[in-house]
């Protein structure tokens, strides 16, 4: 975006905000008031970084003035050089403020784990993988609620669904999707050699009835008898749920809970998550048809991280980011690489867009 159209679409957005503040100080009222709030709401934050912006500009003006004047000079050129800091991190600042937002980002998440190559060893570290993720959403303040959890009887992941719930958890999360790798010595390696396991990770925004309507005849809902340890409970009763999509041929089964009722309500959350996903990654590849996004493409199938213990260390192969703290990683601490990831895919497509 060049420096003149940067000027007038920040020129527009100020003007746009006095037009919205107007209207809310008069007598509008019902949706119009909520729609104009809503919408002041959202370019508040850039209004407030281009009055920054501006007030520097002003400043750079005045301090240049006053070159001319050899008393002033020296203070004029430290001033100078301050702004010359500011300025362009403000500008920058804006300009990702200004990219076209994923409506997505601010949902909640549904997280779905499973252990791919490595038997046992994968399942034991996709039980890691999901602990590490239920730390993260404690140490961000969200709600982590266990949808499905297929535990092996080793202590060992099967399968875990998540519905991870709070603000901008999709935004954070989205980038954990894919094949994350395992390198350690098995505790039942009795040789001590290095095996490598994988688990593949899922992040999928949580959808409303709203963005996804199912016709009721496009399902096939089965229902038979939860299998699994132990717990008197189990075979007693009907009360696993599998339904069918039939159009997508989306298959989501859920026994977690002893009511039909409550597990054919969380199997339609995640089967809309999955629907909604399915829209989305149409849409996007609409969209990219002619570039590959670099960070965040939710393909599944790509190795995106390595967690080698013998060496403690954890590595994005997108980003090509290591860090030697694996420990405090598997506590839960993946902001230095969700930050990371987040700066590379905005400098991305701020240089997709100039």
């Amino acid at each position: 975006m060049a420096g003149t159209d940067l000027a007038l679409k920040l020129d527009r957005i100020a003007a746009r905000a006095d037009e919205l503040r107007a209207m809310l100080s008069e007598s509008i009222s019902g949706e119009n008031y909520v729609r104009a709030s809503k919408e002041l709401s959202e370019i508040e934050p850039v209004v407030a970084r281009i009055a920054e912006l501006r007030a520097a500009e002003r400043e750079q003006a005045d301090a240049e003035a006053l070159l001319a004047d050899a008393e002033m000079r020296e203070l004029a050129e430290g001033e100078l050089h301050t702004l010359k800091e500011r300025i362009p991190r403000l500008q920058h600042e804006i300009r990702v403020a200004l990219l076209p937002r994923d409506e997505a980002d601010e949902r909640s998440a549904i997280l779905e784990i499973r252990p791919a190559a490595g038997g046992d060893e994968a399942a034991l570290f996709a039980a890691e993988l999901f602990a590490m993720y239920q730390k993260y959403a404690a140490l961000r303040g969200w709600r982590c609620e266990i949808l499905e959890y297929g535990d092996t009887g080793l202590g060992g992941l099967k399968e875990g669904i998540a519905e991870i719930t709070g603000r901008n958890v999709f935004a954070r999360l989205k980038y954990e999707s894919g094949v994350h790798r395992v390198q350690r010595v098995p505790a039942t390696e009795s040789q001590g050699r290095i095996h490598t396991s994988t688990v593949t990770v899922a992040v999928l925004p949580e959808a409303e009835e709203v963005d996804v309507e199912v016709d009721e005849g496009d399902l096939r809902i089965d229902v038979y008898r939860a299998s699994g340890a132990g717990g008197q409970h189990v075979n007693k009763t009907e009360s696993a749920v599998r339904i069918t999509h039939l159009p997508s041929g989306i298959v989501v089964a859920m026994q977690e809970e002893k009511s039909q009722h409550k597990n054919r309500a969380k199997a339609m959350k995640i089967l809309r998550a999955r629907l909604y996903e399915q829209q989305r990654a149409a849409l996007h590849a609409t969209r990219a048809a002619d570039r590959k996004s670099q960070v965040g493409t939710g393909d599944r199938s790509e190795r995106i991280r390595t967690y080698n213990f013998p060496q403690g260390r954890v590595s994005d192969h997108r980003i090509n980011l290591t860090l030697y703290k694996i420990d405090r990683v598997m506590q839960g601490e993946l902001d230095e690489f969700i930050d990371a990831l987040t700066a590379e895919d905005q400098a991305a497509r701020l240089a997709a867009e100039e």
